[in-house]
């Protein structure tokens, strides 16, 4: 029984050693150098004496911080991913709240990070060190899979983030899901796009190692060259990607599938946010040979679900299932009195099951709100996750999701999803990317888009013929391009100030 991570590290380096493990654009490292490298670091941090604390991995996007997570939790820590593009602001916050036994970092952050007052180790120093195999035994053998594993910083409603903290058994219940539903396996070349920071990571890493696949890291520049990030994949004969719905959508939107084509590419994977249908229809028609797969789930369950393998035909403007849940993992559909929702009706999403976080660190309050005792069982104790997602089940089975609880607005009596209305515009021709939000003062519906070959006018009789008047924005906003955070999403917080401030012009305003 495998009840530790590392027991998959260590699986993949006894039966594939000289096997390529991680590789970015400076090379690759093999599962036994990984493996030795990772028992250095642990070793090395061991020697620190504290155990079951946070270990903050501050470095570079690229393999060596991939051994640096091994390595935390051969410590008998779990580890926390920092942006190393973090403002020095924000890593205090978090450090202020997990307090880090140890930050481990590269030579461009090592200056930046001793200004904080933690113990700073160079990862070319902490590989140096000699495994101490009777120290690392003596933490595995105390282990337990419900210790964590990594605890992943979210941004936080009061602009305090929040840590979201996973266990053993739930990476590995994820990972082992991953590799008999989509069934990975050592020929697997995973192209990575998200941050390991962002939960997205979680899929990358595990199902990588777990199925003793490749985990290239793709350089992070190239997502604004659709051309030469193609070329890229290519070159290195990717043939998985699991990335948010932007960044395929720039890819279809500038017809980079048009000048190149992806004969290695057979498993296309996307979630954190909704996949517009019309771009997704255009990478179907330039890979057609490839597995589609929408997944869904937030941060607090690992990384997602719920899953839904497309499999059939969608007009563009036809929104696409989220799914059906993850073995082991069991959807419930409340509604406002939080009792189950009557079929078809929409309600909030809540899960239960191994895939669960442990909670937020350090934030028993916030844990407490969204972490709550199942209501469809008051016999005993039982948490359910509250994800604040709207969906319902539509007449295949299959749960279709309507946006965010506080995307969901109440005007002239009627509930509108703005997600709904999105996805309406989505399929009109010249539309690119768009996002609604509504301005809660004046009470009006606020539509942001990109694309040139469509005018405001030409897109309000569009979506007059799609949903009904009391749906329809107050107002059209064409930008060049889209704000996004730093995981790749549509920041909607930016679009919301900005057009409250009437600060149009910072976003490029057409």
């Amino acid at each position: 029984m495998i009840k530790n991570v590392l027991q998959m590290l260590e699986n993949a380096a006894r039966l594939f050693p000289d096997k390529a493990a991680f590789s970015d654009s400076n090379g690759s490292v093999s599962y036994r150098e990984a493996f030795a490298s990772a028992k250095s670091i642990g070793t090395c941090i061991t020697k620190m004496g504290q155990k079951g604390k946070a270990v903050a991995v501050v470095m570079e996007k690229n393999k060596e911080a991939v051994i640096s997570f091994m390595g935390a939790v051969y410590s008998g820590n779990f580890y926390v991913p920092i942006d190393s593009k973090m403002p020095d602001d924000r890593i205090r916050k978090i450090f202020d709240i997990v307090d880090p036994t140890v930050i481990l970092t590269d030579e461009a952050n090592y200056e930046r990070m001793k200004c904080l007052e933690k113990k700073v180790v160079l990862y070319w120093d902490a590989v140096k060190a000699i495994p101490d195999e009777d120290a690392l035994m003596a933490i595995r053998r105390k282990a337990i899979d419900t210790d964590p594993v990594y605890a992943l910083f979210t941004s936080g409603s009061t602009g305090i983030p929040k840590g979201v903290v996973c266990c053993h058994r739930s990476v590995i219940d994820y990972a082992d899901w991953l590799i008999e539903t989509f069934s990975f396996d050592e020929n697997t070349i995973f192209g990575n796009q998200t941050q390991f920071y962002f939960s997205m990571s979680v899929l990358d890493i595990y199902a990588a190692i777990r199925s003793a696949a490749q985990l290239h890291i793709i350089p992070q520049g190239l997502f604004t060259f659709p051309v030469k990030l193609l070329e890229h994949m290519n070159e290195h004969k990717i043939n998985t990607i699991y990335w948010v719905p932007t960044a395929l959508c720039t890819v279809a939107n500038l017809r980079a599938l048009n000048k190149v084509q992806m004969p290695y590419l057979k498993k296309i994977l996307f979630a954190g946010e909704l996949m517009p249908t019309k771009q997704l229809n255009i990478w179907r028609e330039h890979v057609p040979n490839a597995l589609y797969a929408n997944l869904f789930g937030p941060t607090e369950i690992t990384d997602i679900g719920i899953y839904y393998i497309v499999n059939r035909e969608f007009e563009d403007d036809e929104p696409i299932p989220i799914g059906k849940a993850c073995d082991n993992v069991d959807l419930l559909i409340l509604d406002e009195n939080g009792q189950e929702a009557a079929e078809g009706e929409i309600g909030e999403l809540c899960i239960r099951g191994s895939f669960l976080a442990l909670g937020y660190y350090n934030d028993q309050e916030k844990t407490k709100e969204v972490f709550v005792q199942n209501p469809l069982n008051p016999h005993y104790p039982e948490l359910i996750y509250k994800t604040g997602d709207l969906v319902s089940i539509n007449d295949c089975g299959e749960l279709l999701y309507h946006g965010r609880k506080d995307f969901q607005i109440k005007r002239r009596g009627n509930r509108i999803e703005l997600g709904e209305i999105e996805a309406a515009a989505g399929g009109i021709d010249g539309i690119e990317m768009c996002v609604c939000i509504y301005d809660d003062k004046k009470q009006k519906i606020i539509f942001f888009y990109k694309g040139r070959e469509i005018s405001e006018d030409g897109l309000a009789k569009g979506l007059g013929g799609k949903i009904p008047e009391y749906m329809q924005p107050d107002r059209y906003i064409r930008l060049e391009d889209l704000p996004y955070n730093a995981n790749g999403k549509i920041d909607r917080k930016q679009l919301k100030g900005a057009y409250i401030n009437g600060k149009f012009e910072e976003l490029g305003r057409v």
